[in-house]
């Protein structure tokens, strides 16, 4: 086979057909750029299965991912009335300049380890015939539950919002669902359109919550799913679904909220100590000092805390909070005086993917629009149940804009939410309309580059 010229696509493949060797067999590599992978001699047990679905979580946790980019760039794109940005990266200013152009670097990071953690789980995937019965559900389950995760965000970045004109013809991202093993025509798939990704993230979700257990640990379980489908649907507008997904985590009683909101983000005072999650966080990627620092450290963070600082909160957002909201007590200057929040000061803390808080919002919202009620409890008490651990007074009523806001002021500064509840919402995002198509990352140069079958988006 003749030779191909190494692009970013071809990087994917031999780099997950590495961390597979790696992982799993410690036998000695060649590194040699082939067309063609043979991936029977990385993965020939269920040892090196279980090894590269390992590999498949480690990819996830890396910063350009969910180790802090996934939610952090989005957040940035939306937050011009509640942050200030100091920082020097230029490619982070593109994103609150709301100007992002296609080589943004940190676009092009995070695509490429999107579809990183796609190929290693479809590694997993192809070969679960290695994996015996006892154990074959939890692997197939884990792996489905990170691709279909990962699916459900990036539709969210790099596709319409669903409901921005039609999901069954806006484009999204490209669905491969096999390893590639071999560079050939078939190796460049065109994108697929909303709806048919986040169908196949629903498909990937459903099946890892029926085959997950519900034991609780650093790695996914059924509940994780449900959570995550949950977020799926809120965003599509399905309530009832929504509403299903979200009591099925809180009814499972497996996960209680912590008494302070400020203990749900711990800080041991030691920069290199990791946190175990708390009862509360449903998913959270671990980040350690030996896979490297968490990403919403890093520019959250003041350099009190070991992050480099460039993101100061401006005074005018926490107007929007009560008098003796507790939640403020995530909000403080550090040493050189500007306003900052402190969820992320743990320089090795772990990046909670969706906690229980969520799960209580979301309930109260969809069931909010629902006649026959999820539940045993009301929106009104699912939201004085956030309320009253912030240490407010009960509502006597609830309205949407009662929970909207309660989203707004909870889960702040996590999950990216300042952007994807504004464009489902079809609220302004600061001077941009809901629809606008700078609020939709472009597909990056190199993938266009790499790829003769894809489209651009709009606007770029």
């Amino acid at each position: 086979m003749k030779m191909k010229k190494l692009r970013s696509y071809i990087k994917i493949i031999v780099a997950v057909s590495i961390v597979a060797s790696l992982g799993a067999c410690k036998k000695q590599l060649d590194l040699k750029p082939f067309d063609q992978i043979d991936a029977s001699q990385a993965i020939s047990t269920e040892a090196d299965v279980q090894s590269t679905l390992i590999g498949t979580y480690n990819r996830a946790g890396l910063a350009p991912v969910y180790g802090g980019d996934i939610f952090l760039l989005p957040d940035l794109l939306s937050t011009q009335k509640i942050i200030d940005w100091a920082g020097t990266y230029q490619d982070l200013t593109q994103m609150v300049s709301q100007q992002i152009p296609a080589n943004n670097g940190f676009i092009n990071s995070l695509w490429l380890g999107a579809y990183r953690i796609n190929n290693q789980a479809n590694y997993v995937l192809a070969n679960l015939d290695k994996v015996t019965a006892a154990n074959k559900n939890s692997v197939e389950g884990q792996a489905k539950f990170l691709r279909g995760m990962m699916y459900f965000d990036m539709a969210r970045l790099f596709g319409k919002d669903w409901s921005n004109g039609s999901p069954t013809t806006n484009l999204a991202v490209p669905i491969v669902l096999t390893p590639t093993v071999e560079v050939n025509d078939q190796s460049y798939p065109a994108r697929s359109t909303v709806a048919q990704v986040y169908a196949q993230a629903i498909a990937d979700l459903k099946d890892a919550e029926a085959k997950l257990g519900t034991g609780v640990s650093f790695y996914a379980n059924s509940y994780a799913a449900s959570a995550i489908l949950a977020r799926l649907y809120l965003q599509q507008g399905d309530w009832s679904n929504a509403a299903t997904e979200a009591n099925k985590v809180i009814a499972g009683g497996k996960y209680s909220l912590v008494s302070n909101y400020a203990d749900e983000f711990p800080f041991p005072n030691q920069s290199a100590v990791h946190v175990d999650n708390t009862s509360e966080d449903i998913f959270s990627i671990q980040v350690t000092s030996q896979q490297g620092v968490n990403d919403l450290n890093t520019f959250y963070a003041s350099a009190d805390y070991s992050g480099r600082g460039d993101i100061y909160i401006k005074e005018s957002f926490l107007d929007n909070f009560e008098a003796g909201d507790q939640r403020l007590a995530v909000y403080n200057e550090d040493s050189d005086g500007s306003l900052r929040v402190d969820k992320f000061d743990n320089l090795y803390g772990n990046v909670r993917v969706v906690r229980l808080a969520e799960m209580y919002l979301i309930r109260a919202e969809a069931n909010l629009h629902l006649t026959t009620k999820m539940g045993t409890a009301t929106p009104l008490q699912d939201v004085n149940t956030i309320r009253s651990r912030a240490g407010l007074d009960p509502l006597i009523t609830v309205t949407l804009a009662d929970v909207y806001k309660e989203r707004e002021l909870e889960l702040a500064f996590e999950g990216g939410f300042f952007l994807h509840d504004a464009r489902r919402l079809k609220q302004n995002v600061g001077t941009l309309p809901y629809n606008s198509p700078k609020l939709v990352f472009p597909i990056p140069t190199l993938e266009l580059n790499a790829n003769k079958n894809l489209i651009q988006n709009e606007g770029y």
